[in-house]
């Protein structure tokens, strides 16, 4: 899969594709249903098939602290997209200046001068302009002018109900793991690379990995059983911290921290992948590090009867 940064990278052997464009947090199934779709007709029509997306989302954009957490973060979301077979992917920034695109303005210098669209596919649920005037039904008036074909694409459904990244984030910060893999049509992963913490687990009788999300928010919080691959582990079992460590520095950035049952490596600079199974309970805030060490104690006895290790 090739990777376009920017409208000012794009090259004349870039034009004439059948393109998408949206969020795609998560890659769920509605979206892969989606890039299905957008792959198979760029096959019929001998085209390449393009993806864009926003980096930062536009909602992040506008107020990061309160935007909704990201089911992936990037460099998750390309390795998704690599993986349903998509031949390109155009990240635009999103910024003072593509904020304040009319659709009209996004069609033809993105769409049209940009990328020489032939076919274009989009969700039913996808808007974009500055007036969010953008929409299937918009595009679909100018292409006569601009000599594209344009379809809308069918909503996928779950148990009766649409798929979508918000029904995916309840799930997850419900700790419901079961419904999130059913609507992303696999387990609900967070990868990062270890870096040096505090290292106050060691202190504190369980050392843990501290691993970088890449994420403003995160989706899930507390402590939860896991698997780790990654740094020569496969599904290796341990117990997980997501959140802001009240007992210790009530940071706004969420963190990562697992703590591996029954094996001790040297992980620092690996890249991880965390499968979250079960939710433990909710963070909390403990009076001081004696009581914070016994509860983690008590987390990684709980995990261990969970995890049928004991």
């Amino acid at each position: 899969m090739d990777l376009i940064r920017g409208l000012h990278n794009l090259r004349p052997e870039h034009r004439g594709c059948a393109v998408t464009v949206g969020a795609f947090d998560g890659i769920h199934l509605g979206h892969q249903a989606v890039l299905a779709h957008l792959s198979s007709c760029a096959r019929e029509r001998e085209l390449l098939s393009t993806v864009i997306v926003f980096e930062p989302l536009p909602r992040e954009y506008f107020r990061p602290l309160e935007a909704p957490p990201r089911i992936t973060n990037f460099r998750e979301r390309l390795a998704l997209l690599a993986g349903t077979g998509i031949d390109r992917v155009l990240v635009l920034k999103f910024n003072k200046e593509l904020r304040g695109m009319s659709a009209e303005e996004f069609v033809e210098r993105v769409f049209v001068d940009g990328l020489g669209a032939r076919y274009i596919a989009l969700g039913d649920d996808f808007r974009f302009g500055n007036s969010r005037e953008g929409d299937y039904d918009y595009v679909r008036t100018l292409a006569e002018k601009f000599g594209y074909e344009v379809q809308p694409t069918d909503t996928r459904e779950v148990a009766g109900a649409r798929v979508s990244s918000t029904r995916i984030r309840a799930a997850l910060a419900a700790g419901d793991f079961e419904d999130a893999q059913q609507l992303l049509g696999r387990p609900f992963t967070m990868t990062g690379r270890v870096e040096h913490g505090r290292k106050l687990g060691r202190e504190l009788g369980a050392p843990t990995a501290n691993i970088r999300i890449g994420r403003i928010r995160s989706p899930l919080s507390g402590v939860f059983t896991v698997r780790v691959d990654g740094g020569g582990l496969q599904g290796a079992p341990g117990v997980a911290n997501v959140g802001t460590r009240p007992t210790v520095d009530d940071s706004l950035t969420a963190t990562l921290e697992v703590h591996l049952l029954d094996r001790q490596c040297d992980l620092y600079g690996q890249r991880l992948e965390v499968r979250f199974l079960h939710k433990l309970r909710e963070e909390m805030k403990y009076e001081s590090l004696d009581a914070l060490k016994e509860g983690i104690a008590r987390d990684i006895d709980n995990a261990r009867e969970k995890l049928a290790l004991t």
